[in-house]
């Protein structure tokens, strides 16, 4: 091992998803816009839950804990990148690479627990509507979504802490614009086959828990909705699982494009580039994909927004 692999002293690059000096302005410019709208965007849909009586649903509770993770996601990895392109740097801290690394895990993995949550509430409110008041209480929605923070917590913090015991470059480049864990683990210089088991257990464990109970939920929804006679009724059925299976849809295909496309290609950027899609994009259109087609969504932000203008009237 090279003597100079002290773990202590150790500063990571991020290289972002493009070197080109003459591409730093317009990603720079195109990643603030993408942020602002992300933040606003998810705020809007929180305001506009907590304001209305109306949402005060388990459906909308479990989307105001998903827009707050969305912001986060975001948080965790662009603001740094602004700063860096904004700074000329691209240093990041061992420590603050292992902090950024960790709040991402923890929020990419809360996003897919509560789109399964999301997925039974659904379950629950087609298959069960007789009973939903009561299955669907304040209580279990709380210990539900109180579940995904525990398992997410514990999820990344394992993993961060088996990244602590590995040693490194003096200088380590990294070819992304956030402290990813498959590759602050591929350029370790120790052995990683414990980090790489564990890594991957968690992966199984994240992509195929959460996918099959998704699954399972939406198999039942959609039989049951072909046990409706009325064409009104199904559609009505449908209407209220359409949002969500949108940001689903978006989620895993986003997901699973990353994979493939860093898989089929040698470019050292392109799991960054690729990534862009499930880290960046996705949270920004969540609230679009659940404000353009939830006619409820629609009327609470136009109150909530005709009531700020008012309030700017006036003061």
């Amino acid at each position: 091992m090279d003597p100079e692999n002290v773990t202590g002293r150790t500063e990571f690059l991020l290289l972002g998803i493009s070197e080109d000096s003459e591409l730093q302005l317009f990603i720079f410019g195109l990643f603030l816009f993408i942020y602002l709208i992300t933040v606003f965007g998810n705020l809007f849909i929180i305001l506009a839950v907590s304001s209305d009586s109306h949402l005060h649903t388990p459906m909308y509770f479990f989307l105001s804990n998903l827009s707050f993770v969305d912001i986060c996601v975001t948080s965790t990895t662009v603001p740094k990148m602004l700063h860096n392109i904004h700074t000329e740097s691209k240093s990041i801290t061992y420590e603050g690479c292992i902090i950024q690394m960790c709040f991402f895990n923890i929020f990419a993995g809360l996003d897919d627990f509560l789109l399964t949550v999301m997925a039974y509430d659904r379950f629950v409110a087609i298959c069960h509507p007789l009973h939903y008041t009561v299955i669907m209480n304040p209580q279990l929605c709380g210990l539900l979504v109180l579940t995904c923070w525990i398992i997410s917590i514990l999820l990344s913090v394992s993993q961060s802490l088996l990244v602590l015991r590995l040693s490194f470059r003096k200088v380590v480049e990294l070819p992304h614009f956030w402290c990813e864990l498959s590759q602050l683990i591929q350029l370790a210089c120790s052995d990683t086959f414990l980090n790489n088991l564990v890594m991957y257990l968690v992966v199984v464990f994240l992509g195929g828990g959460p996918m099959i109970g998704i699954l399972y939920s939406y198999a039942k929804i959609i039989s049951s909705i072909q046990r409706i006679s009325s064409a009104q009724g199904k559609y009505k059925a449908f209407s209220t699982c359409a949002s969500h299976l949108s940001v689903v849809s978006l989620f895993y295909c986003s997901v699973i494009g990353v994979y493939l496309s860093s898989a089929g290609t040698l470019s050292s950027h392109s799991t960054a580039r690729a990534s862009v899609m499930y880290a960046v994009v996705t949270p920004m259109l969540n609230p679009f994909l659940y404000s353009l087609r939830n006619k409820d969504i629609k009327e609470a932000l136009s109150v909530l927004l005709g009531k700020e203008r008012r309030t700017h009237h006036f003061s």
